[in-house]
């Protein structure tokens, strides 16, 4: 697997990051100007020009993001299994249904 350095800019700094060859830099540019645009919007309202403050309330405010997302993928999971379970119950009336039918089927003319 080859690595690469890719040089970044967030909030006015370059870096230099190392990647792995897999990694799309496509990726690494929406991840780099996510993470400015949060600090952009972090030092506009904090009014603040520490960079390590600025850059702390944004981790924050990510990992805010990040920790409501898996809420929110969590209840999805939940409403997806009951779900599931109400179709397995559903498949199984359905089948309940067609063994009742068939017995008719074949008094038919």
């Amino acid at each position: 697997m080859s690595e690469k350095i890719v040089e970044i800019e967030i909030f006015g700094n370059k870096y230099r990051i190392c990647v792995k060859g897999e990694e799309d830099e496509e990726y690494i540019n929406q991840l780099t100007s996510y993470v400015d645009q949060k600090m952009q919007e972090v030092a506009a309202k904090s009014r603040s020009s520490d960079l390590s403050k600025i850059a702390v309330l944004t981790a924050l405010n990510l990992a805010d993001e990040l920790f409501l997302a898996e809420m929110e993928v969590a209840g999805l999971r939940e409403a997806f299994d009951r779900l599931e379970k109400e179709l397995v119950q559903l498949e199984a009336q359905v089948k309940n249904y067609e063994s009742d039918f068939n017995p008719l089927e074949k008094l038919t003319p």
